[in-house]
């Protein structure tokens, strides 16, 4: 930053920047936090203020981020009910008591020397997720934080701390959570499905009953029997997790791993007296996705691809029993024709399906590949030849076309088996 700002004013990096620094990850963003200073003072020096609901600058030449140390008090319900103190006689050691985990309060000088009134570095070096006082409790959003940051390292073994864990259950039960902004509540599940362990994201909320109150079409597959012989995990919660863990290996893109999430909502209200079997969980399924993504505002294309998966994927395991006119059915439901980059999520999502079960996870899934094979072989259909060449009436041209696809399917389809 440089001396560009008053003796009396002391600037500090603080939270991810640090805790990532200290991980050895590499540092996305650098915020700051300047003790000692007022907005004046800040707008004098060059920066320009950007916070809405407390004073947040850009710096000048950098354009990172530095806030005024503050401080947060609870007046209301939800996220957003606080009322914030900044001024210059709050102190870094306040500023970091209102923040969310300890691995997140911790701060470095100008000198590089780290400042960790908290203990965070201690609970870095031991992977615990541990909150930082009891106001945790006051913002209901942290709970979803917290279950965010295990996705976030789960692979180097963080836990949430027995304490926070209590604090987290207690949130869940006062009925806090439902004062949640959708659009955040979406913010945060879309953002855990993009860190390397997506479903321990969902884990943690179920582990504090969070996830019966924010997410119940996902709760309600827990306890649901399938057919031991296709899915020997049986529990149906316990298999939405597995496609998840498989959907993050496959890929990075989170509509397929939101699509693989929730593709099996429907089994959660398959009657008793029908278990283990589920017939008809697709449409079932499908509903609840359109009515889950309705309250959560979810994004038009995380909706369209994961109602697809919902609807489809029975039928895409069995794609080598298909007659190619089915096939064709299929490609047009999915509306690969007009959206071909729905493809390879959709794709991810089916094969996430099947692998996610144990003894399955390294196996091939030949479907993806004729699928793939038929949808190129139908836009390779030349049907404005077709068209011209057919005269007649719309109908007339429309099935001359729909005929030359499905020889399309058939010819690469017959390619693919494997010879007797």
């Amino acid at each position: 930053m440089g001396r560009d700002y008053d003796d009396r004013m002391k600037v500090y990096l603080v939270g991810g920047a640090v805790r990532d620094k200290l991980l050895g990850l590499p540092v996305q963003d650098r915020d700051w936090v300047v003790v000692g200073a007022t907005p004046d003072q800040m707008a004098a020096l060059g920066y320009r203020p950007v916070g809405a609901d407390f004073p947040v600058f850009l710096h000048p030449q950098t354009k990172e981020e530095y806030a005024l140390a503050r401080t947060e008090r609870k007046q209301g319900h939800g996220y957003k009910g606080f009322t914030v103190y900044s001024a210059p006689d709050v102190t870094l050691e306040d500023d970091l008591r209102r923040r969310d985990l300890t691995i997140n309060a911790m701060a470095e000088d100008e000198a590089g020397k780290l400042i960790d009134p908290f203990g965070g570095a201690a609970d870095l070096k031991a992977g615990i997720l541990r909150h930082v006082s009891d106001a945790f409790v006051e913002d209901p959003l942290r709970v979803l934080r917290v279950a965010r940051f295990a996705a976030r390292f789960g692979s180097r073994g963080f836990h949430v701390a027995d304490e926070t864990q209590t604090l987290m259950r207690r949130m869940a039960d006062s009925g806090e959570l439902d004062h949640l902004v959708p659009e955040r509540v979406w913010q945060e599940v879309e953002r855990a499905l993009g860190e390397p362990a997506p479903a321990r994201f969902f884990e943690v909320l179920r582990s504090c009953g969070a996830l019966a109150v924010l997410f119940p079409e996902l709760e309600a597959l827990f306890g649901v029997p399938q057919p031991a012989e296709h899915h020997p995990e049986i529990d149906t919660g316990a298999h939405i997790l597995l496609v998840l863990e498989a959907a993050a290996r496959l890929t990075p893109d989170a509509r397929a791993r939101f699509a693989a999430l929730t593709h099996d909502l429907g089994k959660g209200v398959t009657p008793r007296e029908e278990w283990p079997k589920h017939h008809g969980h697709e449409d079932r399924g499908a509903e609840l996705v359109r009515a889950l993504c309705e309250r959560l505002r979810v994004p038009n294309e995380f909706r369209d691809l994961a109602l697809a998966v919902a609807r489809h994927h029975g039928v895409m395991h069995r794609l080598d029993e298909l007659r190619p006119g089915t096939v064709l059915e299929l490609i047009e439901s999915i509306d690969l024709l007009r959206r071909p980059e729905r493809l390879d999520p959709f794709l991810a999502a089916c094969e996430a399906d099947y692998r996610g079960r144990p003894g399955f996870e390294e196996r091939p899934y030949p479907p993806a590949g004729k699928l793939r094979a038929a949808l190129a072989a139908v836009r390779a259909v030349e049907s404005g030849k077709i068209a011209a060449a057919t005269g007649g009436h719309g109908e007339q041209i429309a099935e001359r076309i729909r005929q030359a696809r499905i020889q399309a399917i058939k010819a690469v389809l017959s390619a693919a088996e494997p010879a007797t």
